[in-house]
């Protein structure tokens, strides 16, 4: 019998459509499982958006899982992201602009470059910058934490009793950082296994020492001064500690 266009038929429960046999439970249970894990595999698989770049000839095919792969590389690259090659070659270059023409300087940097491959003047030399200004700072407030992290004990020593006699005096320090105008390699080499590098600083401070009742003993409030300093870093190539340390100290004023 038809009635508004469907066809009916008796079951034990009472008439059925056939649209209503179609979508009976079971099947609507199967359905829901499929649509389950069809969102699931789209989350772990990703979507393409848009048009890809096809694969370079000679290339494998990309796969949904690229992403998620590590790959190798056929040469050494160093941390940097340079193959052998091209760290050598600035390396070469770094020794070049920053040895000045001195051929013992570039000597010594090259040794220690064969010595130590993770070895590069500029990062090296952007480093002492910030040791230098870090160290006279520290001096000036006193702080011997950051100075026993930075210096050598024989170094340390000697700062830490020029700070104890300036404390005993009660005196204390107002400074001021104000620039580097000037910083060049003046030596460079290994000895003793150990890479050494001397650098020259020439920086520009505003120092102001003042005693216990807060009276000027030296300085001036605002004016700039014209320090020059030469200090020596080391460190062994072997060390799994890749900060160098201040082993001596020279005035050049």
């Amino acid at each position: 019998m038809d009635r508004d266009g469907a066809r009916f038929r008796f079951h034990v429960n009472g008439p059925v459509s056939s649209m209503d046999e179609f979508f009976d439970i079971p099947t609507l249970i199967v359905i829901g499982i499929a649509i389950v894990v069809l969102f699931r595999l789209r989350q772990v698989l990703g979507t393409r958006i848009g048009r890809q770049r096809p694969p370079e000839a000679g290339s494998p095919a990309e796969s949904p899982l690229e992403e998620n792969v590590i790959t190798g590389t056929a040469r050494p690259v160093d941390p940097r992201g340079l193959d052998a090659e091209a760290r050598q070659r600035k390396f070469d270059a770094e020794v070049e602009q920053l040895s000045h023409g001195d051929a013992a300087v570039a000597a010594g940097l090259k040794a220690i470059g064969e010595a130590d491959p993770t070895f590069s003047p500029k990062p090296f030399l952007e480093g002492a910058k910030q040791a230098y200004e870090m160290i006279l700072t520290a001096y000036a407030q006193g702080d011997r934490k950051t100075l026993k992290n930075l210096l050598e004990k024989d170094v340390y020593d000697g700062f830490d009793h020029a700070m104890t006699e300036r404390e005993a005096a009660g005196h204390k320090v107002d400074f001021t950082f104000v620039g580097l105008p000037r910083i060049e390699i003046s030596h460079a080499g290994v000895e003793k296994r150990n890479a050494v590098v001397a650098v020259q600083f020439h920086a520009e401070v505003v120092s102001v020492t003042r005693d216990k009742d807060d009276a000027i003993v030296e300085g001036s409030v605002g004016q700039v001064k014209q320090i020059a300093d030469e200090w020596s870093f080391s460190r062994s190539p072997k060390s799994r500690d890749p900060n160098w340390k201040l082993v001596a100290t020279n005035s050049l004023e």
